[in-house]
């Protein structure tokens, strides 16, 4: 009895929870993050081939993604209000300018065409992708800074990722079903509708009461001197600075020169330009990620976390009070958040870094062969990828997100994330099965009777197979995402949640690039099967690293 009214009144909690005004604007903020990405990441590819760009050219203008990749680069800048806006926040300011700007950007894409303006569109994309990106830092910060016993993070981040889960359907699936009836102009005018109305969510949403980390701020920071200060944030501004070069010279590389390239025009190039090109690094992101992306991570998340933890470890002798102007905001805005985390964290923080860069490498490692496993490999049509993939398969997302809010709530943070490893390692053995025949899963929908089901439904048995890989797959994606999101949220500080969390995410996202070359290497030489299982054994490792953390955190709980 006293299970169950334990049961209903937190249910009973949820419920009210979820009828908040909070989480209702969540789920409007969610879906405002969500939207402009797949339009400019994945629908708009549509419109180009469409219009017969070649898909070298596709390649190269999808590098606009790279702005969600390095986004942590300019998150100091979030932290302060912008210019023209301050009446409205830091939160609340910085997500309607991107808001405006992503709507405007969207609309002069809705007014040019690929044959003659692809130019303007390139531009004005990118333009969209860095407000984009910027605006998810504010929408990260603000779900961190407004969570509460009104509004728990653990449910503001599940339906954070259902908003913007739904996103991906309206914009991916949504808008391909418009643009056969209508041209894609009009669909990107709609698209700019869209993004505006997001303005509403963000002047509705309360601003969090934080305090702003000040320069002044420092006067309690006896750890540190000037002059350390100083040498930190230049030390630190350095590495970024040519992290940023690489990257910009590279996109005008491989915008800018034909390919293949002369020795010619090889022993012309100087600086950076020779180094890239020295490394045969020319056309493909992928093989740029895998070659520099290392340096590049150690540049810019490595260097200041060793930093930060070796300022967080001095003792406290520094005398009080002792500032050095510009490089003491610099400090504050940059290398602050760092120093926090480590010195809460401690050595815990290299089980949390082996935790983040491998609890998603299961399924995002191999997200670029997708599409050649299913078109290529398995001999499905692009109708039958369409139907199972882009419109099923993110609808199997937003339940594996709505199942991962519920075990949020049932089972707690901790054991969720673990479940979550579990279910993402092992639905990389669906794939196996689909590659070698599928008697697994034949199995299952005997067993189950689901094949009588997929053939009411008009589909046959290569479809129900297909169907029932991507179900499994993107259930546990929802589901592991969603416990994920809800995780990193509860590491980062309300105070400096903007910048840890674009870290966070930052990481989340580099790593899974780096094994992209070595996989499809692998492909080739052991088939796919093979390949995904082994992408569940590594799945074995977060697994254990989110057990290991369970353990850290109980303890902590018990001390504290």
């Amino acid at each position: 009895m006293a299970v169950d009214e334990a049961s209903s009144t937190t249910m009973s909690r949820a419920r009210a929870v979820l009828g908040g005004r909070k989480t209702s604007i969540m789920l409007a903020l969610g879906f405002a993050a969500g939207f402009p990405n797949v339009l400019l990441i994945g629908t708009l590819n549509a419109w180009f081939a469409a219009a017969k760009v070649d898909l070298a050219t596709i390649g190269i203008l999808s590098w606009i993604g790279l702005a969600y990749a390095f986004k942590f680069l300019w998150s100091p800048a979030v932290n302060t209000a912008p210019p023209g806006l301050k009446a409205l926040g830091r939160r609340r300011g910085w997500m309607v300018l991107c808001q405006v700007v992503m709507a405007g950007a969207i609309a002069v894409i809705a007014t040019s065409d690929p044959a003659t303006g692809l130019g303007v569109m390139a531009v004005a994309a990118a333009v969209a992708a860095f407000a984009s990106a910027t605006q998810d830092m504010a929408i990260d910060a603000w779900r961190i800074e407004v969570a509460g016993a009104d509004a728990p993070i653990d449910l503001m981040s599940a339906i954070y990722q259902f908003g913007y889960r739904t996103a991906t359907l309206v914009g991916g699936a949504g808008a391909l079903l418009l643009a056969d009836t209508m041209a894609w102009n009009g669909v990107y005018a709609i698209g700019a509708v869209v993004m505006g109305l997001a303005i509403l969510a963000s002047l509705a949403a309360p601003e969090p009461v934080v305090p702003a980390v000040t320069a002044a701020s420092l006067a309690t920071d006896r750890r540190t001197t000037p002059a350390i200060r100083r040498n930190v944030v230049s030390l630190i501004m350095t590495a970024w600075l040519v992290a940023a070069a690489l990257l910009i010279a590279f996109m005008v590389i491989s915008l800018t020169m034909k390919v293949p390239v002369s020795p010619a025009e090889l022993a012309a190039c100087t600086g950076i330009c020779d180094l890239l090109r020295a490394s045969r690094l020319l056309v493909k992101a992928s093989d740029f990620t895998a070659f520099w992306g290392p340096v590049i991570v150690i540049a810019t998340v490595i260097l200041p976390c060793g930093l930060a933890a070796w300022i967080a470890q001095r003792p406290a002798t520094a005398a009080e009070g002792q500032h050095a102007g510009r490089a003491d905001r610099l400090y504050a805005g940059i290398v602050s958040p760092f120093v926090e985390l480590m010195a809460r964290l401690g050595f815990a923080a290299i089980l949390v870094l082996i935790l983040i860069l491998t609890y998603r490498i299961t399924d995002s490692i191999w997200g670029p062969f997708a599409f050649p496993f299913y078109l290529g490999e398995m001999k499905y049509t692009n109708t039958e990828v369409a139907l199972a993939s882009k419109t099923f398969g993110v609808i199997m997302t937003i339940a594996g997100i709505a199942l991962g809010a519920w075990a949020l709530v049932k089972l707690g943070r901790m054991a969720s994330l673990t479940l979550g490893a579990i279910l993402a390692a092992a639905s990389n053995l669906l794939f196996a099965d689909l590659a070698d025949g599928s008697a697994g899963i034949d199995a299952v929908l005997n067993f189950t009777g689901l094949h009588a089901v997929f053939e009411w439904g008009g589909l046959d048995l290569r479809m129900a197979r297909l169907m029932t890989a991507i179900t499994g797959e993107n259930l546990a994606a929802g589901f592991a995402g969603a416990a994920f999101v809800a995780y990193l949220s509860s590491l980062a500080s309300r105070m400096h949640g903007a910048v840890q969390f674009a870290v966070f995410t930052s990481l989340t996202l580099l790593v899974g690039t780096l094994g992209r070359g070595a996989l499809g290497e692998a492909i080739e030489t052991y088939g796919y099967g093979a390949v995904f299982r082994f992408a569940a054994l590594l799945g074995v490792v977060a697994v254990l690293a989110c057990i290991a953390e369970w353990v850290r955190v109980a303890r902590a709980a018990k001390t504290s």
